[in-house]
C-alpha cells in the first residue's frame, strides 16, 4: 500500500516510523510519503491560509497550495505505477472512524491523507477531487484537535495492522473489538498473562482449566459485560438472532431483553456490574 500525507507540520509523522507502522515500512508493505504543503507557495511568507468568505473567526487553507500539491504527488504515483487512490479527509464533520472503515480502507492500494489546520480546507479542493477518486470524510471522535495529522496517526495504524504480513500472527486482530465475525459489535473482555498471582490478585481460574469451550464461553460472557459496561449502545442495535441460547441468557443476567418485535435489545433494568 502507497500512503501520502500532506500536512504544514511533517515532524508531526515522526510515529509513522516506529512500532508496527514502522515495521510495516521497512519490510516493504507499506509506501509512506509525507509531503510539506508549504512547497507548494509561492509567497514569500510560504501563505496556506485566508480569512473566510462570509466573514467569522479563523482562517481557511487555500486551493491552489493544495491544488498544486495533490496533482504533483498524484502524477509521481501514477508515474510509478501505483494506481486506484483514495482521498482520507480528517474532518470532524467526517462520518465515524470504525472498524469496518479500517478494514474498507486497508483493501485499497493506495491512500491519500489531508490534515487541515485551521476551520479547514476550502470545500473546492475536496469537491474537486471528488470528481478523480472515492473521498473519505472520516471522524475519529466527537471533539475537535487543533489539527488532523492526529488523526492520520490513528487511522494509519488501525489500516496498517489489518495488513498482510504486518501482525507477527495474522490471527491476531480477528478478536479485536469491533472486529467482524463472532465478537462482532462487541467490546474484548480482559486478558491475562503471567505471573499467576500478582499483589494478592489471581486470574480467573477457568483460563488456567485447559478447557478451551469453557474458555471461549468465558470470554464470550466477559464481552459482554464490558459492552453492556461500556458501550450500551452496541447491544442495542444487535439483533437478537445474533446471539446463541448462552449469550442470551447472560444478556438477561445482565438487565437485557428484546424488543417486543424482536429486531432489537433493549436495557430493562440495571445491574451491578
Amino acid at each position: 500500500m502507497r500512503l501520502d500525507v500532506v500536512t504544514i507540520f511533517p515532524e508531526y509523522l515522526e510515529p509513522l516510523n516506529v512500532s508496527l507502522v514502522g515495521k510495516a515500512r521497512a519490510r516493504g508493505r507499506l509506501d509512506v510519503h509525507v509531503h510539506d504543503l508549504r512547497e507548494w507557495t509561492y509567497d514569500r511568507h510560504n501563505t496556506v491560509d485566508d480569512t473566510p468568505y462570509g466573514g467569522g473567526p479563523g482562517m481557511v487553507m487555500k486551493t491552489e497550495p493544495w491544488g498544486d500539491a495533490l496533482d504533483t504527488l498524484l502524477a509521481d504515483g501514477y508515474e510509478t505505477g501505483h494506481t486506484s487512490p483514495a482521498l482520507v479527509v480528517p474532518t470532524p464533520s467526517g462520518r465515524p472512524f470504525t472498524q469496518e472503515l479500517a478494514v474498507e480502507l486497508s483493501e485499497r492500494p493506495w491512500l491519500v491523507f489531508t490534515p487541515a489546520r485551521y476551520e479547514g480546507i476550502d470545500r473546492r479542493v475536496v469537491d474537486e477531487y471528488a470528481t478523480r477518486m472515492p473521498v473519505y470524510e472520516v471522524s475519529i471522535g466527537d471533539y475537535v484537535l487543533a489539527g488532523g495529522e492526529a488523526a492520520v496517526l490513528v487511522v494509519t495504524e488501525a489500516v496498517a495492522r489489518l495488513l498482510p504480513g504486518v501482525l507477527g500472527n495474522a490471527e491476531s486482530h480477528r478478536d479485536d473489538s469491533f472486529a467482524p465475525g463472532a465478537m462482532a459489535n462487541l467490546l474484548e473482555g480482559p486478558v491475562y498473562t503471567k505471573p499467576p498471582e500478582w499483589r494478592g490478585r489471581d486470574i480467573p481460574d477457568v483460563l488456567l482449566s485447559g478447557h478451551h469451550g469453557r474458555i471461549a464461553r468465558w470470554r464470550r460472557d466477559e464481552a459482554l459485560r464490558r459492552t453492556t459496561a461500556n458501550r450500551p449502545d452496541l447491544i442495542e442495535r444487535c439483533d437478537p438472532a445474533a446471539f446463541d441460547k448462552k449469550d442470551r441468557e447472560m444478556l438477561s443476567i445482565l438487565g437485557w431483553e428484546p424488543e417486543p418485535d424482536g429486531r432489537f435489545w433493549r436495557r430493562v433494568k440495571a445491574v451491578e456490574e
